[in-house]
């Protein structure tokens, strides 16, 4: 049998993919992060599938739930949030597959912070302005982070910036970045997208901080930060050189 790491996207039972649906419906066993899925995802579930929250397990029980589904011919579908390509734990989780024998594929889905720029109508690459993103996180309770990869280097680069699992730490990440990107500079707060408790924040460096302790977030919520979140007003954007009339055929 397959285990298949499937993305649940952001929430919403319908920003899953066609294949993540089929994958659910015909599942003997899914395995889900209750901390961050909406329950409406599991209603692509068959009524009889075992349904594992996986919030309170380790990556050793995780795994061997899927062992023991695997000897009874079952199939298993481990759901992450958003898309399994960030972080999810699939190089944990898919090395102890390996070492058990057990074959599986990954089929992604919408990741948070996607959802969250389309939540807001932006677009993170405006022309002139940014045209990189930034994908990393903070260090809290949680593994280290490699020390290459500080915020403070990230921000010098002044691309736009997508912070993971950072809003109970809001303030003074937002003092390491006042630095490059100032302290007018765009920021939006998305918690828990395209579900029903979704709330947007919208804001700027010096003043997100106190939005967000207002509004008690303490987890489940992205960070956007840059210059381009301004969208048609960003100071300086262009128009992309790929569909201009004067561009070279």
């Amino acid at each position: 049998m397959t285990v298949h790491f499937v993305g649940a996207g952001p929430g919403a039972a319908d920003l899953i993919t066609l294949r993540a649906a089929r994958l659910l419906e015909r599942a003997d066993l899914v395995l889900y992060p209750g901390t961050y899925l909406d329950s409406d995802v599991l209603g692509h579930c068959r009524p009889d599938a075992r349904l594992v929250d996986t919030q309170d397990l380790d990556l050793d029980r995780m795994t061997a739930l899927m062992v023991e589904a695997d000897a009874a011919g079952q199939e298993v579908v481990r759901l992450t949030s958003g898309d399994p390509s960030l972080y999810s734990a699939l190089h944990e989780q898919a090395g102890r597959l390996d070492a058990a024998g057990i074959g599986w594929e990954v089929t992604p889905g919408v990741p948070a912070y996607a959802a969250a720029a389309a939540r807001v109508g932006r677009e993170l690459t405006v022309p002139l302005v940014s045209q990189s993103v930034v994908l990393t996180r903070t260090q809290a309770r949680s593994t280290a982070m490699p020390s290459t990869e500080s915020l403070t280097a990230f921000a010098a680069t002044r691309a736009t910036l997508v912070l993971h699992l950072g809003i109970a730490r809001i303030r003074p990440l937002m003092e390491e970045v006042v630095g490059p990107y100032g302290s007018d500079c765009p920021v939006v707060v998305v918690y828990r997208v395209s579900q029903p408790e979704e709330r947007v924040l919208r804001g700027t460096v010096a003043d997100i901080a106190v939005q967000v302790e207002d509004a008690g977030l303490r987890q489940a919520a992205v960070i956007l930060v840059g210059r381009a979140l301004a969208g048609p007003e960003a100071a300086g954007a262009g128009e992309s050189y790929l569909y201009s009339a004067d561009r070279e055929r």
